[in-house]
């Protein structure tokens, strides 16, 4: 079972959001928060899979919540939900490491398939965000060559390449005919080689540098 946790401070959004991802059996929504404050202390005791987190909360916001979050439990997935189609706020939560960014206006079997693929380690990023976001990225790898600088092997260029494009460890595994846990075992070379915290940072990694 899929444990979910959402943080959003509107009552009646939250309550549209557990019936619309409780259709789907293997999912249950766990614990509710209104801001990011309430996040943290709530799983100091409770134990959770994802996080949908909206960004404009009182108190604390979703992207600080998510700063916080990345420190003290690396292993809970955040998948950004908000209203606001603005791509610096994308590129700050990705930055703090979520790991996935929707707007509110998605339809459920998106928001429903997106949380599946966060949790088996894609990025799920809305259309109508990622045509801003990208021209923005891609406009800052021109500023520098990237070939040159890419400490990478030609296998794990090609593993980076997939992580950009979305793709889950099992999708790259099949891809490239490897098993699943060397996949695992070539990204965790990669993200000591290029110091970056975990694959939502490789994937914007990619974009920059022009691997996709």
């Amino acid at each position: 079972m899929i444990k979910v946790l959402i943080a959003e401070d509107q009552s009646i959004v939250r309550s549209g959001l557990k019936m619309i991802i409780e259709q789907d059996p293997s999912i249950s929504v766990v614990a509710e928060a209104e801001n990011g404050k309430e996040v943290l202390h709530l799983l100091e005791s409770i134990v959770v899979d994802i996080i949908l987190m909206d960004i404009r909360m009182p108190v604390m916001t979703g992207i600080e919540a998510t700063r916080e979050i990345r420190k003290k439990l690396p292993h809970v997935k955040i998948l950004i939900l908000t209203t606001f189609n603005d791509e610096e706020y994308a590129l700050e939560a990705f930055k703090e490491g979520a790991n996935g960014f929707l707007l509110k206006t998605t339809d459920n079997v998106t928001l429903v398939n997106s949380i599946k693929s966060c949790l088996a380690g894609g990025l799920s990023i809305h259309d109508q965000v990622a045509a801003k976001l990208m021209p923005k990225l891609l406009k800052q790898s021109t500023l520098h060559n990237p070939i040159k600088e890419i400490p990478l092997s030609e296998r794990e260029l090609q593993i980076v390449q997939r992580i950009g494009l979305g793709k889950t460890n099992k999708e790259i595994s099949n891809e490239l005919y490897l098993s699943v846990g060397t996949i695992k075992n070539h990204i965790t070379q990669i993200l000591c080689k290029l110091e970056v915290r975990d694959r939502t940072q490789l994937a914007i990694y990619a974009v920059k540098n022009d691997l996709i």
